[in-house]
């Protein structure tokens, strides 16, 4: 139960720790596995309790682009908003890193935002997090290049999993930034002759 009583909101409230793991159904999961995909009711919030997960979004056309992380300690605010009004998800979250993930059924979020102000705290905390996380993703959309976008997603993965060398293909960089295969192959190879990475087959060093 040590897990989540590290969350900076559950710590005055050890009841509420104890009916999260009482009602939630834990399951584990590895890197690349789907835990929720677009377009599928929302019938339970996941709470990541080790690991990381991504939040993308698919558009009409078929682009994909990374809108946030999920790690240890958070929750996803879209499962929050679509499962509270009964919706179906507009996004999907894949595991990033082997994950161990709580799964709270729906009806008891309602419950514990009537019955424990930790939760709604909680709750808050991550909708602050997430909207300021989704003006950055509009803001580099919209003033930076790509290749600095591509270097901050990078800084970002290195960040998560504490190692500068990324198990990570160019197509997935790709897929997660919302452009061309080929546009992240030639920036990449730019940034390795300028010494700013190390490319190897599937991986990415940042130096």
């Amino acid at each position: 139960m040590s897990d989540l009583q590290q969350i900076t909101e559950f710590k005055s409230s050890p009841e509420l720790v104890e009916q999260l793991y009482k009602h939630s159904i834990q399951k584990t999961y590895k890197a690349g596995d789907i835990i929720l995909n677009e377009n599928a009711h929302i019938r339970s919030i996941p709470i990541v309790a080790k690991g990381t997960l991504k939040v993308i979004r698919t558009e009409e056309d078929g682009k994909e682009i990374l809108l946030y992380y999920i790690k240890a300690g958070e929750s996803c605010i879209m499962s929050f908003l679509g499962g509270l009004h009964n919706e179906i998800s507009k996004v999907r979250a894949e595991v990033e890193e082997d994950a161990e993930i709580l799964f709270l059924p729906v009806d008891k979020v309602s419950l514990f935002i009537k019955e424990y102000p930790q939760w709604l705290d909680y709750i808050f905390r991550l909708y602050h997090k997430r909207f300021e996380e989704l003006l950055e993703i509009v803001n580099a959309i919209s003033f930076k290049k790509v290749d600095e976008r591509m270097l901050n997603l990078l800084d970002k993965k290195v960040a998560l999993t504490g190692n500068k060398t990324l198990n990570i293909t160019h197509e997935q960089v790709a897929s997660e930034l919302g452009t061309a295969r080929a546009v992240v192959s030639r920036l990449l190879k730019q940034l390795e002759e300028n010494g700013k990475v190390k490319l190897g087959r599937n991986k990415i060093t940042l130096m």
